[in-house]
């Protein structure tokens, strides 16, 4: 069973959580503006990385609040949670 920490509640088993994809996804602020093609980009076209990745998690059977994670997509180490507006940690490789 995979420990999660809930930046709110502490750990947690994982089947209190659900992963909601690729985290930091910045919504286009002329969103009115931008082409269909463009937006369909933003909503479905998301990084499929081996390795590291910035992911968002809902605590779903817990506080219910989104936070984001730091995982690794092989091995599933979570190396980091932190709360949305808290600065995302580097990689472990040194890069963000």
């Amino acid at each position: 069973m995979l420990l999660i920490h809930c930046p709110w509640c502490g750990p947690r088993e994982e089947v209190e959580f659900r992963c909601g994809g690729q985290g930091h996804i910045a919504r286009p602020a002329d969103a009115m503006d931008i082409s269909d093609a463009e937006y369909a980009r933003y909503l479905f076209m998301r990084t499929n990385p081996k390795g590291w990745h910035y992911e968002r998690w809902n605590h779903v059977h817990g506080c219910r609040r989104w936070f984001n994670a730091l995982r690794h997509t092989v091995t599933h180490e979570i190396r980091a949670t932190y709360r949305p507006g808290e600065k995302k940690p580097p990689l472990p490789d040194g890069t963000t």
